[in-house]
This record gives structure tokens, C-alpha cells and sequence, in this order.
């Protein structure tokens, strides 16, 4: 049977977030597709600026490469109080490409720090590209702590040393439930979901 629901992209080739993605969209009318589910073989240039700017650049880069689909863009990172906010806008590239590496180097940058001073920030903007040329955009972010030690196998990125005080884990300790609830592109979706479910129900019956 032929699927009508208007079609949704996701800008996103990072395979930790496609999987979380999935998840969190699962219950919108709408058929969820990424990028290589079309075809389409784009690395966007990002910028050192903003979480914002950057969001906004991959909704509209992959926006125009998918010919015109609602599609959302999405840009976030780690931020280390007592590093200045690093990681920051550049977390995927700060270090290398290896998160063993990179959260060792963040564990060794607060050693020896109170609990108080070791202070982090996960922080995700999603910007939603229309076809008619809007743009909106969605934050949310959860405050924690960085860990000790790495624990935890689940999730991706810096999920091993992001340690949650209410919960007593790691965001890599968490079930999928568990960090969709509280985690920083959880918050974010949660609260661009009243907008894509207003937009697709505007634009389905031109999918049809």
C-alpha cells in the first residue's frame, strides 16, 4: 500500500543521532527519511559561531539538496564550565574523532576539581526549514556533571562522562526511555513537536 503521510527529513548523516531521531519522531504523522534514504551525499560546512547558525545551515543545505521537503537541521555539542564552555560549538571536531581520546582528555582537564567546579552542559538546537522559506528554532539543554570515569555503553559522544546527579548515571548508563526524557535533543524535539505536527497537517494534503 502505497504510503501518503507528507514527508519529513532529517538532516543528519551522524548515526547516533539517526537512531535517536527515529525514536524520538516515531509518533509523528509523517514519513521520517534521512538523507541517504534519498540519495543525497552532502557533508555541510559548519561554522564556529553558534549552535543556531549551524542549525540552521544543515536545515537549509539539505533542504534545497532534497528539492523543497520539511526538513530539520540540527546542531549540538558539550560544554566544560571549568574549560570556558569547551568543547563547545566545535565538540565533533575538538580532539580528533576517536571519544575515548576526547573524554579521557576532558576527565584529565578537570582532575582534581570538586564536584561544584566539574559543572557540564549538553545543549541542542534544532532549526525546522519550511518549503515556503520559514525557519524555526528549538533549544534544549540539561545541566550535569562530568564524570569521574567513563561508564556506561549506551548512547554516543560524551554520554559515557556525562554524569546526571538526579539519576546517579551516566547518560551512557541510561535506557533509550530514560535519555529521551531528559537529555538535551529530547527536550529539544519535545518542544518542536507541537510545530512539525501543525506543519505536516498543513502540508499533507498537498502530499497526497
Amino acid at each position: 500500500m502505497h504510503d501518503t503521510r507528507p514527508l519529513l527529513l532529517v538532516g543528519t548523516t551522524n548515526a547516533g543521532k539517526i537512531r535517536e531521531f527515529r525514536e524520538l519522531l516515531a509518533d509523528l504523522p509523517a514519513r521520517i527519511v534521512f538523507p541517504a534514504d534519498l540519495g543525497i551525499d552532502l557533508e555541510v560546512e559548519e561554522g564556529d559561531t553558534s549552535f543556531i547558525q549551524n542549525a540552521k545551515l544543515k536545515a537549509r543545505a539539505f533542504q534545497r539538496a532534497s528539492g523543497g521537503l520539511l526538513t530539520i537541521g540540527e546542531d549540538s555539542g558539550f560544554e566544560v564550565d571549568a574549560m570556558d564552555g569547551a568543547p563547545g560549538v566545535i565538540s565533533a571536531r575538538w580532539g580528533g574523532s576517536d571519544y575515548g581520546v576526547k573524554n579521557r582528555r576532558i576527565i584529565e582537564s578537570v582532575a582534581g576539581l570538586s564536584d561544584a567546579q566539574r559543572g557540564c552542559r549538553y545543549l541542542s538546537v534544532i532549526a525546522v526549514a519550511t518549503p515556503d522559506g520559514r525557519i524555526f528554532q528549538r533549544t534544549g539543554w540539561v545541566r550535569g556533571r562530568v564524570a569521574e570515569s567513563p561508564a556506561g555503553t549506551g548512547g554516543f559522544g560524551y554520554d559515557p562522562i556525562f554524569y546526571i546527579p538526579e539519576c546517579g548515571r551516566t547518560m551512557a548508563e541510561l535506557d533509550a526511555a530514560e535519555k529521551h526524557a531528559i537529555s538535551h535533543r529530547g527536550r529539544a524535539v519535545a518542544k518542536a513537536l507541537p510545530l512539525l505536527r501543525s506543519l505536516l497537517a498543513a502540508s499533507a494534503p498537498a502530499n497526497r
